[in-house]
């Protein structure tokens, strides 16, 4: 029985989330008695594809070429599902983050398999076959899902594994997959292409997380928000209602229509807690919120709560934390 991952590159770089599933597919590899593939898909990926073998990998199926230089969802879904057919897994695991959740739906319908979207954990039951919990209800409930066919698919929210340390002197099979584009995948043209990158930490990939919202009742209420990320060396993150209201690039929008985080510290302040952002950070391990209403919903998910104005409390911390942290 065998493990594909789906390797989640930008410009050559490899998403961390992609590791953190190959060191979860190494582990429950072992178990099985089996080995672990992965699919790279891009242009001048060959560095990225050697990295997968450090990671964990067995073997790499490579897709490269000009078709595939910049992120479409129907012919990164040819390739992912040409490596499907390819590897012939028991149980496959993509990222599930913004494009490969994509590229993973289209693929597990093309193969017609069974997907369980956004996982949080991941198991063997006594038969070898996957165990999957996912949170469902924004949260509220965590599902347990296990698969009827052969072949298993999920999709696996980022931080939901550790880091595994990469062994340089692992070896593995680099394979070449040549995949012919047809249909809605050749048809497919970018006519321009615009980055969002702010140049700040990804707050997906983040260890701490300070969020903030309505209550910074500007852009420059933000101000003291990014401050306190540096000294804490995380990534600034968004209520939808901050995004919306036009205070902050949408990159940094965390919830339901946003991104998904799981940080070790994650700092919400003015933040009301409406159930579209908790779905979006109730996987944090410590939870601090911040808020002049006593009864503001996010008190009901933090570890921490202070009742008080962000405009005085998150610069106390700020001034805390530098003395803590000898800044």
């Amino acid at each position: 029985m065998g493990i594909l991952v789906y390797v989640d590159q930008y410009e050559g770089v490899a998403k961390p989330v992609s590791w953190e599933m190959l060191g979860k597919a190494r582990e429950l590899a072992g178990r099985l008695d089996g080995q672990v593939a992965a699919v790279v898909i891009g242009q001048g990926v060959g560095e990225v594809a050697q990295q997968a073998i450090a990671y964990g990998a067995d073997k790499v199926f490579v897709v490269d070429g000009p078709d595939f230089a910049r992120y479409r969802n129907a012919a990164y879904a040819a390739a992912f599902k040409a490596a499907i057919d390819a590897a012939q897994p028991s149980i496959i695991f993509a990222p599930a983050v913004t494009g490969a959740r994509d590229v993973a739906a289209m693929a597990a319908a093309m193969a017609d398999i069974g997907m369980a979207a956004e996982v949080v954990s991941v198991d063997l039951d006594a038969d070898g076959n996957l165990v999957a919990e996912r949170p469902i209800f924004a949260g509220a409930i965590v599902a347990t899902v296990t698969f009827k066919g052969k072949a298993q698919m999920a999709t696996v929210r980022v931080r939901s594994f550790p880091m595994p340390e990469p062994d340089a002197s692992r070896t593995g099979k680099i394979t070449p997959l040549e995949v012919a584009l047809t249909g809605a995948a050749a048809a497919e043209e970018i006519i321009g292409f615009e980055s969002m990158e702010t140049g700040e930490l990804d707050v997906q990939n983040a260890g701490i997380v300070v969020a903030a919202g309505r209550g910074v009742k500007g852009p420059e209420g933000f101000d003291p928000i990014r401050s306190l990320a540096r000294v804490l060396g995380g990534a600034v993150g968004a209520s939808r209602a901050a995004v919306d209201a036009g205070w902050i690039p949408y990159v940094h929008q965390i919830g339901q229509t946003g991104k998904t985080v799981r940080p070790d510290l994650y700092i919400a302040a003015g933040i009301s807690g409406a159930i579209q952002h908790m779905a979006g950070m109730t996987g944090s391990k410590t939870i601090v919120a911040i808020n002049k209403d006593k009864d503001a919903p996010i008190f009901s998910v933090a570890r921490y709560g202070i009742v008080g104005d962000l405009f005085e409390v998150v610069p106390a911390l700020e001034k805390a934390f530098r003395e803590r942290l000898g800044k």
